[in-house]
């Protein structure tokens, strides 16, 4: 996972990571780890960057080079039964168990089960994996789109960079 477009979009406003740090309501230390990538930035925080600079979630990971922000609705708040709805519907349109999801991203069924069931909000590395591995929008993935939703559109691939 790529997020060397914090930097590059954070410099073309000519901001500071101190600036990005407020703006996030973080530490500046916390916000400097995200862009050396010594921790990944979660994924309400990530969210909150996106509208910021409004760019699409896909745009700043590298999955589409494209921005389609106004496609989506960064408005609406994340909500993990939604996403967890999301995973669920992805994983029977791919006839795969949550042991099979879990064995192809590296996670524990008990994980898989958690984020379905919107117990637990899907950790940004796992909406990524999740589009990278099924060819898909993490916004899409994180119910951003304005209009269709998750099932209409799990089978319509996005622009994956290589």
């Amino acid at each position: 996972m790529d997020f060397s477009k914090l930097i590059l979009l954070r410099n073309k406003k000519d901001l500071t990571q101190r600036d990005m740090a407020k703006i996030l309501n973080v530490s500046k230390s916390t916000y400097a780890r995200w862009e050396t990538q010594e921790e990944i930035i979660p994924l309400w925080h990530f969210l909150n960057y996106c509208e910021y600079f409004k760019v699409t979630m896909d745009f700043v990971l590298g999955l589409n080079n494209v921005n389609k922000y106004n496609d989506f609705d960064y408005t609406k708040k994340l909500d993990k039964s939604k996403i967890g709805q999301n995973i669920k519907i992805l994983r029977k349109k791919r006839n795969l168990t949550q042991n099979d999801l879990a064995k192809i991203l590296n996670t524990s069924q008990s994980t898989i089960s958690a984020y379905e069931s919107g117990k637990t909000l899907v950790l940004t590395a796992f909406v990524y994996s999740l589009a990278h591995e099924f060819n898909m929008s993490v916004d899409k993935l994180c119910a951003r789109a304005k209009e269709e939703d998750i099932e209409s559109s799990v089978e319509v691939p996005i622009t994956v960079k290589a």
